[in-house]
């Protein structure tokens, strides 16, 4: 590992009114930005993100959160050494494509907001649906819990810890269930059940959707999700991103796979911090921040500079 810097992407859950204002500064990103502010396909969306009217449906979440990490991967780029790898966590996934250089920026954005439809779809062509976090299960206690009540193992996040999603119906009942075993529950704020089986009817739309972009060579591996391994051409990365709508996501993996690639340094993108923090606690030897915990992006650079020194 040329740097042993690593590049995190984060998923939806921290979109907040002021998560493109740091990028804005950089004169490349503000472009952008404005860019996709005025294009009539992905204003609405972001400027709802901005606003707060309905910041956390799939529709507005996902390309907002896609734009964000991208304007602020293009206000660092050029300062910062190559990143020895990038990882996304599930939306973030196809932000890292973009990092890497194997998506143009706005090819990503486009195509968050054609992911967040077609899983939409599968929503409201059947059951609601929705997601929990559990975490500190007992031993063996999860998968039994979560087959009782028709829940599936959507992101693993930890030995003891992942997000399920299943029958909204069945929601506040696995959360009780789980607490009542010794465990701890949070209902999130999402509406359809990502990385599951619920959602395999949007799993060969949006492989043709990848299908048909302009694929270069990633300049840097990008770690798939479902498997954490790198994804170094378009077929692998088509096949890979398209499935991981419907199956787990095995985020432990990936942060173990950072490590053994021997990462020093983690920075992500923002919004939130969610993802520098498990890394932390997995792996404390890694030094891991978030742009969200920075009040420029000169504080950026200059921590950068000093880990990778």
């Amino acid at each position: 590992m040329a740097t042993g810097l690593v590049v995190l992407c984060p998923g939806q859950g921290a979109q907040h009114p002021a998560m493109f204002d740091m990028a804005r500064t950089d004169p490349a990103a503000g472009r952008l930005l404005d860019a996709w502010f005025g294009d009539p396909l992905l204003a609405e969306p972001l400027q709802a993100a901005v606003e707060g009217s309905a910041r956390f449906a799939n529709r507005i979440a996902q390309p907002s959160i896609v734009a964000a990490t991208l304007a602020m991967w293009t206000a660092l780029a050029d300062s910062l050494p190559q990143p020895a790898l990038v990882a996304g966590y599930s939306i973030g996934e196809l932000s890292a494509h973009a990092v890497a250089g194997a998506l143009a920026p706005t090819a990503a954005v486009q195509l968050a907001l054609e992911r967040a439809t077609l899983m939409d779809a599968c929503v409201s062509n059947g059951v609601p649906q929705a997601m929990v976090a559990l975490s500190a299960m007992p031993d063996g206690s999860t998968a039994a819990l979560l087959q009782r009540f028709g829940f599936h193992a959507a992101i693993v996040t930890g030995e003891d810890t992942l997000v399920a999603g299943g029958p909204a119906a069945q929601r506040d009942a696995l959360a009780e269930a789980a607490v009542a075993a010794g465990g701890r529950a949070t209902v999130l704020p999402v509406e359809v059940a990502s990385h599951t089986p619920l959602l395999a009817g949007a799993v060969a739309p949006f492989a043709a959707l990848l299908a048909r972009q302009y694929w270069s060579t990633p300049a840097f591996p990008v770690l798939s999700g479902i498997c954490a391994e790198p994804a170094w051409d378009a077929t692998r990365a088509v096949g890979d991103l398209s499935r991981q709508i419907a199956e787990p996501i095995r985020w432990q993996d990936c942060m173990d796979a950072c490590a053994e690639a021997g990462a020093t340094v983690a920075l992500e993108l923002g919004p939130g911090a969610a993802l520098s923090r498990m890394l932390q606690a997995r792996h404390p030897g890694i030094a891991c921040r978030s742009v969200t915990e920075f009040r420029s992006l000169d504080g950026i650079r200059s921590w950068l500079g000093r880990q990778l020194d």
